[in-house]
Parts: C-alpha cells; sequence; structure tokens
C-alpha cells in the first residue's frame, strides 16, 4: 500500500509539472482510478494526510470529484487535525464565520474543503483570557492552554495606572510564549466586571477596553479581538443566546445574552459569592474536625478533588459520604465535608453569609428576560451554561435544574437546559479558540491599529 500510495503521489507530482510547462502531454495513467468505486476511493484518501489528499486532486477526474465533494472526508479531517470537537467547527464557520451581527437564521455548511485549508494556512493566534482567580494564555492550534498567571486586574502594583499593569501583564505573557508581539493577532477575554447598564459602569468598561487596545497596539500587535468571558463561554457551548453564568474567584455574575450580545439593560445579576468563600468555608469545616494544614493551596485541592453537589441534601446528610485525597500535606479524609461545602450556593445563610442563592439569581435574571419580550421566541433564555472552576463540582447543573424547576412556575421552567462548563475551568478560554480558529478570521473580529486610533480621534472630536 506504501509503494501504491508514493506512486500517486509522484504521478500527481509529475502531471502538475507538466501541466504548468505543456498544454500537450500524455494521459495521466492515474486516469485509471477513474473507474473505480467511490467509496474505493474515499478509502485510498483516509489513509493520508490532508495535504496530500489535495495533492492527488490534481491527478485525474476521479480524484478532483472526491477530494472536492466528499463533506465527510474533509469532516474526518477537521476533527483529527484542528484540536475542535467538528460540531464545534460547523457551528463557528455557520453562525460566527461572518462576525456581527450574528445571523439570525443558521447559514449553510460551506464546503469543507475550503474550511480546511483557510484553517491551515492561518499559522494560529495568541489566546488570552483574563479569568478571575488566574490567567490562561495559549495558542488557538494547541489543544489546551500552555499556561498560566495572575489576572490582569490583579497584575503588578496595584497603585501602578492600569495601562502601565497591561503593558507589564502583557509583555510578561508573550515573553513566557517566547513569541514577538508583532507576529500574530491576538484574542482577549475581558473580566466580567462593571454590570450596570449606567452611564459610569458603561464608561468604566470602556476605559478598560480601551486601555486593553492601547497596550497591545502599543507593543505593535497587528490585531486584537477583545470579548468579554461570558459571550466566550455560551461560544464555547456551541450557543449565541441564554443565560451565562461565571462562578468566579469573589463573586458569580448572571448574564444575559441574546445573539451574542449581552444585554445589561435586561440586567446582570452579581452573587457575593465565589470560589473563595466555597474554600473558605471548607476550611472553616476542616479546622472544626481539627484537620491540621499549612497552606490553603491543600484546602482549594480537595474542594477540586472531593467535594460535590447533593441532589438532596437533607437525604445526603444520612449517608456515608467520606473520601480521602492525598496530597502534598499528607492524607486528608472528608466526610460530609465533601457536599456542605458548594451547599452555601444554594444556601449562602449557613456559612453566614446574606443576599440571595444561585438559583434565586438566575431566576430573577430569567423572570427580567421574560418580561422584556426582546425575542419573538421567549425561550432564549431557558439555555443556561456555567463556566469557571467552582461550576466544575460534579452534580452542580442537576441541582440547579431541579432548584429552578421548584423556584419557577411551570411556564417558566419548562425547556429550562442547565450545561456544565463543556471545557472545565478553560471554557472562556476555548470560547476565544473558536473565534481565533475560524476560516474567516482575523477579518470580521478583530481591530487593527489603524482602525482604533481612527475611532479614538473620532470620539474626541
Amino acid at each position: 500500500m506504501a509503494m501504491l500510495l508514493r506512486k500517486l503521489f509522484d504521478s500527481a507530482s509529475l502531471k502538475q509539472r507538466t501541466t504548468s510547462t505543456s498544454h500537450r502531454h500524455a494521459p495521466s495513467p492515474l486516469g485509471l482510478f477513474d473507474a473505480l468505486p467511490h467509496d474505493i476511493l474515499v478509502q485510498i484518501l483516509r489513509l493520508l494526510a490532508p495535504n496530500d489528499a489535495a495533492k492527488l486532486s490534481l491527478a485525474s477526474k476521479a480524484w478532483r470529484s472526491v477530494v472536492v465533494s466528499d463533506q465527510a472526508l474533509w469532516a474526518r479531517f477537521l476533527q483529527t487535525h484542528q484540536h475542535q470537537p467538528f460540531d464545534s467547527i460547523v457551528f463557528a464557520e455557520t453562525i460566527l464565520a461572518s462576525g456581527y451581527p450574528l445571523p439570525s437564521l443558521v447559514n449553510q455548511v460551506p464546503p469543507l474543503e475550503r474550511v480546511f485549508s483557510q484553517r491551515a494556512q492561518f499559522p494560529g493566534v495568541v489566546i488570552i483570557d483574563g479569568g478571575s482567580g488566574y490567567c490562561k494564555f495559549g495558542w488557538s492550534k494547541d489543544a489546551r492552554p500552555s499556561g498560566r498567571a495572575a489576572t490582569f486586574l490583579e497584575f503588578g502594583n496595584v497603585e501602578m495606572p492600569l495601562y502601565s499593569r497591561l503593558r507589564h501583564f502583557f509583555a510578561t505573557i508573550y515573553s513566557r510564549m517566547e513569541v514577538k508581539p508583532s507576529s500574530q493577532p491576538v484574542v482577549v477575554s475581558l473580566p466580567i466586571c462593571h454590570y450596570d447598564d449606567t452611564a459610569s459602569a458603561k464608561a468604566s468598561r470602556q476605559q478598560l477596553k480601551e486601555a486593553i487596545y492601547s497596550a497591545l497596539f502599543d507593543m505593535n500587535v497587528p490585531a486584537v479581538c477583545a470579548l468579554n468571558q461570558a459571550t466566550l463561554a455560551l461560544y464555547a457551548a456551541n450557543q449565541t443566546s441564554g443565560i451565562a453564568v461565571n462562578i468566579g474567584f469573589q463573586v458569580t455574575s448572571v448574564v444575559p445574552i441574546l445573539n451574542g450580545m449581552v444585554r445589561r439593560e435586561v440586567g446582570v445579576e452579581v452573587v457575593g459569592l465565589g470560589a473563595l468563600n466555597l474554600t473558605g468555608y471548607l476550611r472553616e469545616k476542616m479546622q472544626q474536625s481539627n484537620m491540621h494544614f499549612e497552606s490553603l493551596y491543600t484546602v482549594r485541592l480537595l474542594k477540586e478533588k472531593l467535594c460535590y453537589v447533593s441532589l438532596d441534601y437533607e437525604a445526603e446528610l444520612l449517608k456515608d459520604t467520606q473520601a480521602s485525597f492525598e496530597g502534598v500535606e499528607g492524607l486528608f479524609t472528608l466526610s460530609k465535608e465533601r457536599f456542605q461545602t458548594a451547599e452555601i450556593l444554594f444556601q449562602p445563610r449557613l456559612a453566614g453569609l446574606r443576599g440571595m442563592s444561585l438559583h434565586q439569581a438566575i431566576a430573577l435574571c430569567m423572570d427580567h428576560c421574560y418580561s422584556a419580550e426582546l425575542a419573538g421566541n421567549n425561550d432564549w433564555f431557558k439555555t443556561i451554561v456555567l463556566s469557571g472552576g467552582t461550576a466544575c463540582l460534579p452534580g452542580l447543573a442537576e441541582r440547579l435544574e431541579k432548584e429552578l424547576h421548584s423556584f419557577l412556575s411551570p411556564h417558566m421552567s419548562n425547556g429550562i437546559r442547565v450545561i456544565p462548563p463543556p471545557y472545565g475551568a478553560d471554557t472562556a478560554w476555548f470560547g476565544a479558540k473558536i473565534i481565533g480558529s475560524l476560516s474567516t478570521f482575523p477579518g470580521p473580529w478583530c481591530t487593527t491599529k489603524k482602525q482604533f486610533r481612527r475611532k479614538s480621534k473620532i470620539n474626541r472630536v
């Protein structure tokens, strides 16, 4: 088989060279393949790399027909070479490829050979997810982030001007990635902050965004795409509309998004509960049980490895839930602490906290969305996408669905779907990767330095 494929490549190369030098040449022996059944040609092509398959399309009409028209062949190539699920690729190329405003109807899937070719030709982009606890960075061509750092809102000396901190932050990221800022565009996820629809909150969001653009363009980055984390989490779940729930480091945000746009006029709900509260509550419980540890990192690790969300809290109290994990500081065994830790998301009073529970905040946001009547289909807000490391706790999505069905009236709760973080703690990073991997990138999604300067100049007039 290897010898046969080598002859095919040689013949295809020969035909390409002779065609470029003369219009008159002997018929290619590969024309004999025109008589082979289509499925046999496909099986042969599936043994090849994509570039070799494209090369064979020059050999004969039969090869060309298969290579160009067989969507399944290129679907297979995309799945095996793009580090991205195929359904995510189809979602991106049919809905996100043209940029904003997003199409109201799903476009036809473009020829996958063209999609593969355009994606393969682009060298990739830098992806930086600002995060709320820590930042994730890496290449769009990679399967996952290559590194982590402090988030840029906490980077450096907090007394430094925002622009200076951002320059220091981005310079550190590029240094760790060992890449020149001028070599590639960048996709940056913006943290969910300044939640309100007030003029002052809008001005603060704009100030942060302009500072990010200025810092990157002053480092000679050729093009920048900056999108908020909530929208990117939705894209990672192959959704453009719904409610994005991000359990951040200090707070949890509940963000309504319609056709890729945050609807702040509807109302973004903020719960004063985050990963830090859960870690602190588990530490309390461990101290009450006379468990000794030196580092808060140990507590956080136990939370990630052993804790979960119970479907029925009262019933779970009656069960034997003991489990152990051995870390740097030794072996730790947790029992009821495993599910009591996350229960404060639903019963904040257990930790002495006042305010709304997670399901109450989501229900309030859904009620606002329903009352606003923003779309003909008033079920768009019934898709809820979770993101953030704490949102990865097993059982959270199921418990949320249960609580929302109990809390809301049937016409509001019917059709609710809670989607766990599609890519774990890196969900927003993967949402940015989806944008950076588009066959049309950077065109409709990026701002160049020239465009940014022109817009800034107009705003100052």
